[in-house]
């Protein structure tokens, strides 16, 4: 007779169920695992014989098979193993196993051990509304807790597990609901948390008030931002600070953020503070984007989903790099396809870039000279197209360096103009973030008045402005004017709009 309990495994960054079958039928003593496994599953049947026979369980004579459905999905990951050695050792003892979600590495000892790697795919079945309770390692408990609608039945060795499995119908779960420790508050039934310290601040910075204005607009709308300056001034100071103003986030933006910590095998912190990705200019095509011959992994542009992605030394970075991120800068996803994967991973990020003005750097520098002729100048600048710089919504060039400029905003009061943005922007209906307005949502939300309107198409006539740098400048207004606290967008807020504008 046939008994199965449910597993899963990865497709791509989301988990895909695994019934998890087994049957012992009369033949040959042998032990199988069929349905596409991985060798850390094939490797189970050992861990699996070791713990069985620690715990006083006699193998029966009979053949032992165990197929991993559906067969044309591969399957990898030690979390099986607690899966195949209850269907054994249960076999005569319980009727029915197929409600229960069951994730486990073994020890040989019987032990059941922790895995980085359980947090991301049981979130991830969480929010496909497929699970309701699991068993899991005791030592996860802590972590998996965070997230909600689960109940989890913590076990510390096969005993336990066998145990609870046969008096079911009496188990209690181990685990209550983590609340988020951090300031807060609520807009429509929704909670945002934030957090207060700023272990990098604003105030570091002296001086470089149009671009500390330009990432305070950054921040508050999600606008994507280039910094050109000399070495030195500034650049990559205030890409670093800008983490730390970045809007709220709500428990469920607080646990993705985790599962790509979890993906990355770092230890999920579950803190409202968002991903800060900053790859070398050197990186590969692969690493940035993701990829892989057999199983595409996630790059860094998935990374810094819902954070910032920082390109230091912008124009150094690949061509091939530069032209391949303007589809996620455009449609926030990104999408790798190999001959053995084709996978989409979200990329809904803050974007951004920091550059010199030539080459050696001191073009803007009033006391070293330019070492650079012009043809070095336009090569260095040509390695940015056009298409490339449109995706990006504010261009700022970092003022000269005085020893007399001194710090006039910091991160705190910079952080509390964002979250009062943050606020109207919730209050008036938006889903997202200004800079990731659709087309009709533009067209909804950010209303020009006349004047506002007039400057508007004068910059168009005037500068050919393509229909995404309109789309852009109304988007960048409405942030300006939400900082502002205006209704509606006036006619100084498309200018400052306009004066953030590539030339």
């Amino acid at each position: 007779m046939m008994k199965m309990v449910t597993c899963a495994t990865y497709e791509g960054i989301e988990a895909k169920v695994v019934h998890v079958e087994s049957t012992l039928t009369k033949g040959l003593p042998s032990f199988s695992v069929v349905g596409m496994a991985s060798a850390s599953i094939n490797e189970a049947k050992e861990r699996v014989k070791s713990a069985l026979l620690s715990n006083e369980f006699t193998f029966p004579p009979k053949r032992i098979t165990i197929n991993l459905a559906p067969s044309d999905v591969k399957k990898e990951g030690s979390q099986f193993d607690l899966s195949i050695a209850l269907l054994i050792a249960l076999d005569y003892l319980v009727d029915d196993l197929s409600e229960w979600f069951v994730f486990g590495e073994l020890g040989l000892d019987g032990a059941i051990k922790e895995n980085i790697q359980l947090y991301p795919l049981l979130l991830s079945l969480a929010n496909q509304k497929i699970i309701k309770k699991a068993i899991v390692p005791y030592e996860s408990l802590e972590k998996l807790s965070n997230i909600p609608n689960i109940e989890f039945y913590g076990v510390k060795t096969l005993s336990e597990a066998i145990e609870l499995l046969k008096n079911s119908s009496e188990a209690v779960p181990n685990s209550t609901l983590k609340k988020i420790e951090y300031p807060k508050y609520n807009i429509d039934n929704e909670e945002y948390y934030f957090d207060d310290n700023y272990i990098e601040d604003f105030l570091d910075v002296k001086g470089q008030e149009v671009a500390k204005r330009a990432a305070l607009i950054s921040a508050a709308g999600f606008h994507n931002l280039l910094l050109e300056g000399s070495p030195g001034c500034g650049k990559s100071m205030i890409a670093q600070r800008l983490r730390y103003i970045l809007p709220p986030l709500c428990s469920d933006e607080i646990l993705d953020i985790a599962k790509l910590d979890a993906l990355e095998a770092k230890e999920p912190q579950f803190k409202p503070l968002r991903s800060f990705r900053a790859p070398h200019h050197s990186s590969t095509t692969a690493s940035v984007f993701g990829g892989g011959s057999h199983k595409a992994k996630i790059g860094e542009v998935g990374l810094a989903h819902r954070g910032i992605l920082f390109f230091d030394e912008l124009p150094h970075f690949s061509k091939g790099v530069l032209e391949a991120l303007r589809e996620p800068l455009q449609d926030n996803k990104i999408r790798i396809s190999r001959v053995n994967a084709k996978v989409e991973y979200p990329s809904d990020f803050l974007f951004v870039s920091a550059m010199n003005p030539c080459p050696c750097g001191n073009l803007l520098n009033a006391q070293k000279e330019c070492r650079c002729s012009e043809l070095d100048i336009q090569r260095y600048k040509n390695r940015l197209s056009d298409p490339f710089l449109e995706r990006i919504d504010l261009c700022v060039v970092m003022q000269r360096v005085n020893p007399n400029d001194k710090a006039t905003l910091s991160s705190s009061d910079m952080h509390k103009q964002v979250i009062e943005v943050h606020k109207r922007v919730k209050l008036r209906g938006q889903n997202r973030f200004t800079a990731k307005l659709s087309d009709a949502e533009t067209e909804k939300y950010c209303i020009l008045d006349s004047e506002a309107k007039g400057i508007l198409d004068m910059a168009v006539e005037r500068f050919a402005l393509s229909f995404r740098s309109i789309k852009k400048i109304q988007k960048v207004s409405r942030t300006i004017a939400d900082l502002d606290e205006s209704e509606v967008i006036q006619k100084r807020h498309v200018l400052e709009a306009l004066s953030y504008r590539r030339r």
